[in-house]
């Protein structure tokens, strides 16, 4: 990986058009309402209405975001044409996004699809999700087990995230049982509190590892992989009772 003026997050792959980032856990996708833009991904003031920031060397669009608490893939793009293409094939959903998460309990079936109503309330620049039991579908997710350690009852899950809502893999976890371990907002509280000293899991374990589209200009296949950072690295570590590295994209999601 590496870096450049356009932002203090390791840089996974860059072109004239593209720039993808790994973007770290605790730091934003864009700055929220009143925040500075130095706690951001990407560096210079921000435009939500046009989704840019106004980098040192010009203009980049943000095309998507990750929560705060989350790392990984986080794609942007350099001129305002590329950034109609890729939020036309996100709204498409011709854009494949690849999580891994690890939650708690065993999820039954093994792999499924999650099909759910969700809803957002927004309170001060802040959103609360939850999920209304009732209501018509409109947020979907695939999950497949990679593995269970059952001494610890806790799974690692690989996720296809069909839609993006805020907050959605989180929110859809919990209500079916498996809150994502290390969520500080909708998960199991006491389970964090057992977990930080069992496995050094000081954040959320979930991690954007995979990302492919379409390229906005040639339309070739573009993907990009960022392996487990280090900390979550040694999470598992730890779940398998070895250091065994699982490091590159064979790896990652197993």
């Amino acid at each position: 990986m590496t870096h450049s003026p356009f932002t203090k997050c390791p840089i996974l792959f860059e072109d004239t058009d593209v720039i993808v980032v790994n973007k770290l856990e605790g730091i934003l996708s864009h700055p929220n309402p009143g925040s500075s833009h130095s706690a951001a991904a990407f560096e210079g003031p921000y435009d939500s209405g046009e989704r840019q920031f106004k980098t040192p060397q010009g203009p980049v669009w943000l095309i998507h975001r990750l929560d705060q608490d989350t790392s990984g893939v986080l794609l942007a793009v350099k001129n305002k044409k590329c950034a109609e293409a890729c939020r036309r094939a996100f709204d498409e959903r011709t854009v494949k996004k690849g999580y891994v998460a690890l939650v708690s309990r065993r999820p039954m079936p093994a792999q499924s699809l999650w099909r759910d109503s969700f809803m957002e309330q927004r309170s001060g620049g802040a959103v609360r999700a939850a999920i209304d039991p009732y209501g018509r579908p409109n947020a979907f997710m695939n999950y497949k087990m990679k593995e269970f350690f059952p001494k610890l009852n806790l799974s690692l899950l690989e996720i296809d995230l069909l839609t993006g809502k805020t907050h959605q893999i989180r929110v859809q976890s919990v209500y079916h049982g498996h809150p994502v371990a290390g969520d500080r907002v909708y998960g199991n509280f006491t389970l964090n509190r057992q977990l930080k000293p069992a496995l050094g899991l000081d954040r959320m374990f979930l991690h954007a590892w995979r990302l492919a589209l379409p390229h906005p200009v040639s339309g070739k296949p573009l993907v990009i992989e960022c392996p487990l950072p280090d900390d979550l690295e040694e999470c598992l570590s730890r779940c398998h009772g070895q250091r065994s590295k699982h490091n590159g994209k064979n790896n990652v999601a197993r």
